[in-house]
């Protein structure tokens, strides 16, 4: 990039970025945790962008116009006057616009509040080439594609994008990380990133490791977080994402087993194991959401071990794929809701898939106790599954594996009477289900099955034990041991 010939040392700009300074990408993204200089960044390559003799007419936007004065507008003037060449340039206080003499290049401030003056936007010389979006998360999406159909024309266009990473339900999450785009650079900082931070500041962001954990993971290590008050311990959650790997190969079940898929919806985080009892929790897509989703744990030590989850699903595809599960997994108690289709329950039933979870309740004729196939998600039942649920996060959150059900976990919020739900525009298959996979467990095995060796030599000790234990504990020690009464 040619420039005007002044001293700008390269040691003036953070060494983390200096990769990004001559980024041409359509979109440039800067996220990341307070005081990280992200911001500073950016206005360093405007002003030096400004003077190239390229042309650079740029946009500075935020939600609200009349906070550029105090930020945006204010730290473009802090880097020119401590380059020390504010003779190159013209600043008008009263328009909010900034233009360098030597290359008529320009940069304006407005605010999206007022989007009407978006649409008459002028330069002195030439089109509109750049945008950047301070505080990105403040706008909404409709608002940032506006934008990106302003930036059209030849030449190089390119957005930049900053913002604190506060809400793991946000479009930008979306748009930019659920979903690569080879049109975009990404770089994620912190504080730890800035080799120009004061020592105090740093060390005021580091005590909040110790006083408010949730809040030195979002707002100082720039991790996605969410707004408002989660149901569930949002530190612990956001702990366990930073240390869950990302899933690797999906899989779907064909001919009753598991087959790698570029679609598959089906994870593995642990294999069956001999004997091991398994528990399968299910959710079916209902009132308000469309996936499906199902997980599956080890019921001995509580580990999530496989997580089914997809939109869109035929409910026959999704009953056959929950049956190869619980075969799968040592023919696993299987607890599907059946709040708004019983068909996936009806399907097992007919398959004869023999270990499906069993609920009870009055019949309001007879005052007799019914009993029937499948979960009920009630007034009375949901409160007590996510309570307990929320129990597993604060005591054990090392059980869970599944990076989307912990991240829905942090959209998993009360609302204003305090109902626990997800906050508008999120899911919550993944938190239901799970909730219902372990309130069931108690009735599957909690031991696992022995493995069954060749017939033992029974001795006086063995014949002792077998005739003191009880029914239930004497069928344990024939698996165990082999029938001593039957004949070879």
């Amino acid at each position: 990039m040619k420039t005007i010939d002044i001293n700008i040392d390269a040691s003036a700009i953070n060494p983390v970025y200096l990769p990004f300074l001559d980024c041409k990408k359509r979109y440039l993204v800067l996220y990341g945790g307070a005081g990280s200089g992200k911001s500073y960044f950016i206005a360093q390559r405007i002003i030096i962008k400004l003077l190239s003799s390229g042309m650079t007419n740029l946009l500075c936007v935020r939600a609200v116009g009349n906070t550029h004065r105090d930020s945006t507008f204010a730290l473009l003037r802090q880097i020119i006057s401590a380059w020390e060449i504010n003779e190159l340039f013209t600043v008008n206080l009263s328009e909010l616009r900034i233009v360098c003499r030597y290359t008529q290049n320009s940069v304006i401030f407005k605010g999206l509040d007022d989007a009407e003056k978006l649409k008459s936007l002028t330069f002195a010389k030439g089109d509109l080439t750049d945008i950047w979006i301070e505080e990105a998360s403040e706008i909404n999406e409709s608002d940032f594609n506006q934008l990106d159909v302003r930036l059209r024309g030849r030449g190089e266009k390119q957005i930049v994008l900053s913002f604190n990473p506060v809400d793991v339900n946000h479009w930008l999450k979306k748009r930019f990380f659920d979903r690569r785009d080879e049109n975009a650079a990404i770089l994620h900082t912190t504080y730890k990133d800035n080799v120009f931070l004061d020592g105090a500041y740093s060390q005021i962001l580091e005590s909040y490791k110790d006083t408010d954990r949730y809040y030195y993971d979002v707002y100082c290590l720039g991790q996605w977080g969410v707004y408002g008050k989660t149901v569930f311990d949002a530190g612990k959650v956001q702990d366990r994402i930073n240390n869950v790997s990302e899933p690797g190969t999906r899989y779907i079940f064909e001919n009753g087993k598991p087959l790698a898929a570029d679609d598959g919806y089906i994870i593995f985080y642990e294999k069956p194991l001999p004997g091991v009892p398994y528990v399968i929790g299910a959710d079916t897509a209902g009132e308000g959401s469309d996936f499906f989703a199902a997980h599956v744990i080890d019921n001995v030590t509580g580990r999530q071990a496989a997580v089914l989850h997809k939109a869109g699903l035929d409910e026959s595809v999704f009953a056959y794929q929950l049956y190869c599960l619980g075969k799968y997994y040592n023919e696993a108690l299987i607890g599907a809701e059946a709040n708004f289709s019983t068909y996936p329950i009806k399907k097992l039933e007919e398959w004869g898939y023999e270990n499906q979870y069993v609920r009870e309740s009055e019949d309001t004729f007879t005052h007799s106790v019914k009993k029937s196939f499948g979960f009920r998600t009630t007034a009375l039942t949901r409160p007590l599954i996510i309570a307990g649920l929320v129990d597993i996060v604060r005591e054990s959150p090392e059980l869970i594996n599944d990076k989307a059900t912990l991240e829905e976990m942090l959209t998993f919020v009360r609302n204003e009477k305090g109902r626990p739900e997800a906050m508008s525009g999120a899911h919550d298959d993944l938190v239901m289900s799970l909730a219902i996979t372990y309130y069931i467990r108690g009735q599957q095995k909690t031991a696992p099955e022995p493995v069954r060796a060749e017939k033992a030599c029974w001795d006086a000790t063995m014949y002792e034990d077998y005739y003191a234990a009880s029914d239930a504990d004497r069928e344990y020690l024939i698996k165990k041991w082999g029938n001593p009464f039957e004949e070879d």
